[in-house]
Formats: structure tokens, sequence, C-alpha cells
């Protein structure tokens, strides 16, 4: 599948939008706008998580899912020096931390910052350090506590980090927050497909994006309540095991390039999942297989959790360095997703046979 140019231009836009877990209203505000010309209406919950809805009327209900959150850093302490240290919002990686920019989002607007760390030389007879929570800091060019605070900066501002959108060797998009704004822009370019091949759906149907999925899946617990849906299938992401020092015995065999990954787990729905892997088959998609032993830890569970238990299936996306700045994903695995995902939306019938066995 090939990207039209206002396509990777919504892509890019909204993947620099900052939208960390608690504050991700400036990138539902750009996902909404993208989608708008492709849904019947849009909606936004108390908490933010926003879906466009085609065939509102319908009783019959599937949903399409991904989450819109980024992992971040709150401000947690301010020294007498002007120092900042923090605690995380989500799964944020303190090693990756040193030497990074940040942008922290005051009362004033934002300011820029640097993860301070000792210099090389200073470190030579002592035991390395390891970057940790109790020693990562920020400096934002302050000497005092009072000149933090006189930029906007006080505990409970949120930090991301500003690093934006590329594409490399014209095989991979790499930036941060691809977990899991590339599942927004997947299924929003889902509604494009329906919309512009003038496909009529036999039931109604939800192209969601969840908020706070980093920390506890509580968008999608909100949103499945709400909503109520017959059937969900979620795209996230998942890692790339072929990357160094990564165990394949402990976290699978996915590779970047090799296509979709359909997950195998107890929340994961037998028939929907079959019908999925049907799908990839007689499309020819290319297709790999994951197995979760308890949990997705994706909003998969949530749904499937719901509602006295909603038949839910996971498409991922293989990538590299998750809940980094540098996530890499293949541009060939983005587009197999999206076909997937409405080639299976259209062999789903609202009298389809949805018993366990």
């Amino acid at each position: 599948m090939k990207f039209n140019k206002t396509s990777i231009k919504f892509l890019e836009n909204y993947l620099n939008t900052s939208s960390p877990t608690g504050f991700e209203h400036n990138g539902q505000k750009a996902w909404t706008e993208y989608i708008k010309p492709y849904v019947d209406k849009i909606e936004v919950d108390n908490y933010g998580t926003a879906y466009g809805i085609i065939n509102p009327e319908a009783e019959f209900k599937v949903v399409i899912e991904a989450h819109a959150d980024e992992i971040s850093w709150y401000v947690n302490y301010i020294t007498d020096e002007g120092f900042i240290y923090v605690i995380r919002n989500g799964g944020s990686d303190q090693v990756i931390a040193p030497s990074k920019v940040v942008d922290i989002h005051g009362e004033k607007g934002v300011v820029k910052g640097v993860f301070g760390w000792p210099a090389i030389h200073t470190r030579a007879n002592q035991n390395e350090p390891t970057p940790k929570l109790d020693n990562i800091f920020i400096d934002c060019g302050a000497t005092s506590k009072q000149e933090v605070e006189d930029l906007g900066i006080f505990v409970g501002c949120m930090i991301t980090y500003p690093d934006t959108f590329f594409e490399l060797n014209d095989r991979y998009f790499v930036c941060r927050a691809l977990d899991n704004r590339i599942g927004g822009f997947m299924i929003a370019e889902v509604a494009r497909l329906l919309q512009e091949n003038k496909k009529k759906l036999p039931f109604g149907l939800y192209i969601t994006n969840s908020v706070q999925e980093e920390v506890g899946l509580y968008g999608a617990e909100m949103i499945a309540d709400t909503i109520k849906p017959n059937i969900a299938i979620v795209t996230d992401v998942t890692h790339d095991t072929t990357t160094p020092m990564i165990e394949k015995k402990k976290e699978g065999d996915q590779k970047c390039g090799n296509g979709p990954v359909v997950f195998f787990a107890p929340s994961v729905h037998h028939t929907i999942r079959e019908l999925i892997i049907d799908t990839a088959k007689k499309k020819k998609i290319p297709f790999q297989r994951a197995a979760a032993s308890r949990a997705t830890g994706t909003d998969t569970d949530a749904f499937a959790h719901s509602n006295g238990g909603v038949p839910s299936a996971l498409i991922s996306l293989p990538l590299r360095y998750m809940h980094t700045t540098v996530e890499m994903v293949s541009k060939e695995d983005v587009g197999n997703v999206i076909q997937l995902i409405y080639e299976t939306l259209l062999k789903i019938k609202p009298d389809m046979n949805l018993k366990y066995y």
C-alpha cells in the first residue's frame, strides 16, 4: 500500500504533536480533524478518548481501536538550586534520559530543558553511575527554585521529548510516540479507504483513539462501557525481536518488514482471530504470529473483559526500540496492517456466529 502526500503530512503533524498521558487533547484535535471527512459523526468522552462513527444508527457495533497517549515525565521536585527531579508518566525509560533535550509544558508555555549528566572525566575513579529516577535531573538554565517557578514551571508540569518524525532509508518511519500514534494513523487510514472506495458496511463502525493506555488501559475501559461494541479489533505495537540484546525465547520472534503480528492470548477471541488470519491468507497479506501468556498488555484486554465479554482481537505492528525517542516501524508493515483491518471489516456480518464453541 502506498501512502498519499496528505496522509504522510498528517502522520508527521500527528506524531510531532505532544500527546502525553492525561494531556492528549492536542493530538486528539489533530486526529479528529483528519478523520472528519471520512465518518458520519465524531464524539469525545469526558477524559478525551475520541471516536469517529460510520453508520451511528446501526445496532451492531464494531470497534477498531488504537491508543493516543505517549509516555512522558512529571515535574516532581525542584531543588533550591533550580534543578528539576521527575517521576514517570507511563513507562518512560530513565536510561535514555541523560543528555536529552526536553519540552517542559509550563503554565506560561513550553520551556526548553536538558537532562544533565556528569562528564565522563569526572566519573573516572568511581563505580560507573547508572541513570535512575533518583539521579536523573533536568536543567532549564535557572539558578534557583524561584527562577524555575518564574518560568511557569511547577510540580505537576508535564515533560515530553521534542524528537520529530523522519523516514530512514526509505524503509522505516522513525519518531518518538510511534507507540501508539502510528495505530491512530492506521485506523484513520482504514476510515479513509472505506470512504474513498465507497464501501457500505452493514454495521456501525467506531474508529476509536483511546487515552491513558500507558498507565493502565483506562481510556479503553471507559469507552468500552460507553460504546458497548459487539466486536473489537485493537491495533498496537509489539517488539521487533531481531535487534541486539533481546531474548527471542522470552519475547518471541517478530521482525519489522515481515508483516502484521496476530496475537494468541486468553483475551483474544478465536472466531475473530481466525477471521483475521483467513483474510490475510486469502488476500495474500503477510502476517506473523505471537503469543501472550496471561494478558496482551494492550487495550484488547480492556475491551475483551468489558460488558460481559466482547469478542476481541489484536493486530500488532512490529516496532524497534520501544519507549525510546527513535522508535522504528516498517512502512510496508504499516500499509499491511491498514489493509488487513480494512479487508477484515469487509468480511464481518452482524449475523455471524460469535459463540465461543
